[in-house]
């Protein structure tokens, strides 16, 4: 059973960055990739950002595009999410997940194994 466990959140002031990690228990061999979704309060949780675990290629939501860099350490079955210029509008509940399944990236039911989540808090 996959494991993942999501560290590097917190409380920053806007402007600020955070870089945000989630380890795999296990090997990926097979996984598509690797995803960050969020969930704002009192909002469904949102597709953030994707890397394949196979080639490296990823995918960002319009909100982050040019703010959020994703990257993976495939040695350490890690995924990491640099997420820079934060606004308000970043504050959310932040989860990695394992995509195990083909189709759409922003499709949740793709993904098999996801994260207990990690709070981040963008506020003066």
């Amino acid at each position: 059973q996959v494991q993942l466990v999501e560290s590097g959140g917190g409380s920053i002031q806007p402007g600020g960055s955070l870089r945000l990690s989630c380890a795999s228990s296990e090997h990926l061999y097979s996984a598509y990739a690797m995803a960050w979704f969020r969930q704002p309060p009192g909002k469904e949780r949102e597709f953030v950002a994707l890397v394949s675990w196979m080639n490296g290629i990823t995918n960002y939501a319009d909100s982050v595009k040019g703010r959020f860099t994703i990257s993976k350490d495939t040695a350490k079955n890690t995924v990491y999410l640099q997420m820079n210029n934060l606004n308000p509008e970043d504050t959310a509940v932040y989860y990695c997940a394992v995509k195990t399944q083909g189709g759409s990236d922003f499709n949740q039911g793709r993904y098999g194994y996801w994260g207990q989540g990690t709070q981040v808090t963008v506020s003066s």
